[in-house]
């Protein structure tokens, strides 16, 4: 006798695979009217520009360096007017120009912190992810933000300190001042904050930390002057020399025609030292940017 055939319970069924062909699109299909292409690096300068002109940080920063750039500029020149009983100051063989070291060398500290925030801020929020999101090329971002970041800092310092050499040139009575030292006091001054600040970038992208970054990169700037104020003894007094000729504030005074050592970098020197540290950083920084995770 044939027993027949126990059916299956309906959990143990298996439902056929479902067959999916490709539709064609319906005529009255929506169609975008921007066109579809590949992000290019205009694109990536583009969107950064937008974020940074668009957050009140930078503004305030910026604004700050104006203010302490002017400010301390014009106290200069009330003070001198002040002080001298003649009817017209004279300063002598110190050059004009060099006054308005002060107040470059306190709104170096807002570029500082600017450069590092470009970055570091964005590791900070978690906004990293979407910007990588949006650009996959890492590379690409920091380019951008560099870019951006140095054209913005020239710009703004350079009309400023240009501003300001006007003012000295104008209302305080020496010697006038040769056209390579109007040169160096404004375009190589611009060009030397700027590049500090893209090596605060390079740092922030390599620390990926807002107060870190911006420690690290005070420390750089007023550390080796402040250690060779105290190194005394016979034997650190070689160390001591570089430290003072080498010390970002000896360099930035060099541009102005002035140093605090008497010997070392001197006319357009400073530039090419900060441009090759500078350089350095940011080949560290991109390297670690490719091959770091967010």
């Amino acid at each position: 006798m044939t027993t027949p055939p126990t059916p299956q319970a309906p959990s143990q069924r298996q439902a056929p695979a479902p067959q999916y062909s490709p539709q064609p699109a319906p005529a009255g299909a929506y169609t975008s009217p921007i066109p579809v292409r590949r992000a290019t690096l205009a694109d990536a300068i583009a969107s950064e520009w937008t974020k940074i002109r668009s957050v009140r940080s930078t503004m305030w920063t910026l604004g700050v360096m104006i203010v302490l750039l002017l400010g301390i500029g014009l106290l200069a020149t009330i003070a001198i007017n002040t002080v001298d009983s003649g009817p017209e100051p004279d300063l002598g063989s110190t050059p004009v120009l060099s006054l308005g070291f002060f107040g470059v060398l306190l709104g170096s500290i807002c570029v500082i912190t600017l450069g590092v925030m470009t970055i570091a801020s964005e590791y900070g929020t978690g906004m990293i992810r979407t910007t990588l999101t949006a650009c996959p090329s890492r590379a690409r971002v920091l380019s951008a933000k560099a870019i951006v970041f140095f054209l913005l800092t020239f710009v703004i310092t350079t009309v400023t300190t240009a501003l300001v050499a006007g003012m000295h040139t104008a209302f305080i009575d020496s010697a006038a001042p040769s056209a390579g030292d109007w040169l160096r006091a404004t375009v190589g001054v611009g060009l030397y904050i700027a590049t500090l600040g893209l090596l605060s970038l390079a740092v922030g992208a390599l620390i990926r930390h807002s107060a870190g970054a911006i420690t690290v990169m005070i420390g750089v700037v007023l550390l080796p002057l402040v250690l060779a104020m105290f190194m005394f003894t016979k034997s650190l007094s070689d160390l001591r020399m570089a430290l003072f000729q080498y010390s970002i504030p000896s360099q930035l005074s060099a541009l102005y025609s002035t140093s605090v050592a008497d010997s070392g970098p001197s006319g357009w020197e400073p530039l090419w030292i900060m441009l090759g540290i500078t350089a350095a950083a940011l080949i560290c920084a991109f390297a670690s940017l490719d091959r770091r995770d967010v």
